[in-house]
C-alpha cells in the first residue's frame, strides 16, 4: 500500500493542478495497464479522530501539509522492493511529496 503524504498541489492555478491531475491518471493507468494497480483514491482533507480511552472526537486531521495523507493506492508487487521501484515514477515527488510504503497485511479470522 502507498500512502501520499504531502505533495499538496490545491495553491496551483487551474492549468497546472490539470496538469499534475493528468500525471495521475497517466501514472495510476500505467499502473493498470501492467498489472500492478489494485485501488485507490484521494482521501477529503477533512476530517475527524476518534482518540483515547474516553474516546474524544475532535475535527482533524490537522498535520503540517508535508504530513497529511492526501491519498492511497494498492498496489500488486513481487515484495518491498519491486514495490519501492513502482512507486519511484510517482507524480508526487514533483512536489515534494513523500510514499509511505507499507505491506498489507491478512488477517486470519
Amino acid at each position: 500500500m502507498y500512502l501520499f503524504r504531502g505533495g499538496d498541489n490545491s495553491t496551483q492555478a487551474g492549468e497546472a493542478t490539470q496538469a499534475i491531475n493528468q500525471k495521475w491518471y497517466n501514472w495510476i493507468g500505467s499502473l493498470n495497464a501492467k498489472g500492478n494497480f489494485v485501488a485507490g483514491e484521494p482521501l477529503s482533507p477533512n476530517g475527524k479522530q476518534v482518540n483515547g480511552k474516553g474516546k474524544t472526537v475532535t475535527d482533524g486531521p490537522y498535520l503540517e501539509s508535508k504530513e497529511k495523507v492526501g491519498g492511497y493506492l494498492v498496489v500488486q508487487a513481487r515484495d518491498l522492493d519491486e514495490a519501492v521501484e513502482i512507486s519511484k515514477d510517482c507524480p508526487i515527488f514533483e512536489n515534494g511529496g513523500k510514499v509511505e510504503i507499507r505491506q498489507v497485511q491478512k488477517m486470519d479470522m
